[in-house]
């Protein structure tokens, strides 16, 4: 006789057969299954015991041997150290946000590696990344020299070099699947150098911001990545790593990276998972004052511009339901989702307007028609990876504002 866990995965497993995957991202898949479990198991999983940080104390902690290395998504900005000017009367500084989209993240990868490869693509002076955004984001930190591991990441590995299923999760642990592969991919490609690299960029006042939620304080928490690369202590590159792996971190499909932190002289363990959670995309109204206020006597900015690469479609996609909690489920997360990551750019346009900077938004095209065959299919990572490759490299046309605001035409920077 089946249990209801072995009979949710088989309807999963016949649910994924029928949909053939070309409709359903892999995380909203993922997501629907985790509702359909919670159902039919109630609160037989659990999540092996931790010391909570205090109420009072929990979104004031700074992390044992480091400073000032992150703030609150939703709050004041610290004051970051001036962004270096160039030697010319005046400047245009360059701002890149990277949002979420599991492997539709090589969508931006594409897009910005064949940007490289055109010769056009700015020096930016910051950086921010959610999700996969954030594994794409230190690559393009540190430049072009960085652009043929960038490519590698999203076109060479598929679903078992990023997670393996974990069955017995669903009962004795905190998450569907084992994320060990991505650990170790996040292992290979940031070593030593690779922290030293980002170091020298933050000391040049250069930032890379990467968000994750606590889900303690319900919280986005962007981390300032330079300043922990630049820091003397031993962990630092663990700490690094970490964060990457908090940032893609879909909770329950993977486990929550704990970050361990110390109040009063006892130590604490964070729960921090996927930072698209609390924000798609981030770019926060303090960043932007800071960046606004942030200019060397004699020298003028001249020009803001923003860029933010959105890894999925914005537009609304027609879809045939079926009448069953499987289907509603999966399609409600997913407009969720899809809502949500519009009203992040909502957002992040109403501030530019507001302090005068300029306003570009990339997302994958309507007409992009590839077909998933399964989770991080390699084939389908590829030919989205191209697709970004060539509109970049072929005079992309920014797009000025988010969907339904504006029906001026787009222009080309």
């Amino acid at each position: 006789m089946m249990t209801p866990v072995r009979r949710a995965f088989v309807a999963f497993d016949q649910k994924q057969r029928d949909l053939r995957y070309q409709a359903v991202p892999r995380r909203v898949a993922l997501l629907g299954l985790i509702c359909s479990i919670v159902l039919l198991t109630g609160g037989c999983a659990t999540i092996s015991p931790r010391n909570v940080p205090p109420q009072a104390n929990a979104g004031q902690i700074d992390l044992e041997g480091f400073h000032n290395i992150r703030f609150g998504g939703d709050g004041p900005a610290p004051a970051f150290e001036t962004i270096v000017m160039a030697d010319s009367p005046s400047l245009v500084l360059n701002f890149l946000a990277i949002s979420g989209g599991a492997e539709d993240g090589a969508f931006g990868a594409g897009l910005l590696v064949g940007w490289g490869d055109a010769t056009t693509r700015p020096n930016f002076d910051l950086v921010t990344g959610i999700s996969s955004g954030a594994l794409i984001a230190p690559f393009v930190f540190l430049g072009r020299e960085r652009d043929g591991q960038l490519r590698e990441i999203f076109t060479k590995y598929g679903r078992k070099d990023i997670y393996t299923y974990n069955v017995n999760g669903l009962i004795e642990g905190s998450a569907l699947a084992d994320d060990t592969p991505l650990v170790h991919l996040i292992e290979k490609y940031v070593d030593d150098a690779f922290l030293q690299e980002v170091a020298r960029e933050r000391t040049k006042g250069r930032i890379l911001l990467i968000g994750t939620t606590n889900l303690d304080t319900q919280r986005p928490v962007l981390w300032d990545m330079g300043r922990i690369a630049m820091s003397n202590n031993p962990d630092a590159i663990v700490l690094f790593r970490k964060i990457l792996l908090a940032s893609a971190t879909l909770p329950g499909v993977f486990p929550p990276v704990r970050i361990q932190v110390k109040v009063g002289g006892k130590n604490y363990d964070e729960l921090h998972v996927d930072g698209g959670v609390t924000r798609q995309v981030f770019f926060a109204p303090s960043i932007f004052s800071f960046a606004s206020g942030n200019q060397k006597p004699g020298r003028a900015v001249t020009r803001r511009r923003l860029y933010v690469i959105k890894n999925g479609r914005i537009d609304p996609e027609w879809q045939p339901i079926g009448e069953n909690v499987m289907s509603i489920t999966t399609r409600s997360i997913d407009t969720l989702i899809k809502n949500q990551g519009i009203g992040d750019l909502y957002r992040i346009y109403s501030i530019c307007k507001r302090d005068g900077i300029d306003f570009n938004l990339a997302s994958i095209p309507p007409d992009f028609r590839e077909a998933r065959k399964g989770p991080f299919d390699a084939g389908y990572m590829n030919a989205l990876f191209d697709r970004g490759y060539d509109l970049a490299s072929h005079d992309y046309s920014w797009v000025k504002s988010p969907p339904g605001l504006e029906l001026a035409p787009q222009a080309r920077n």
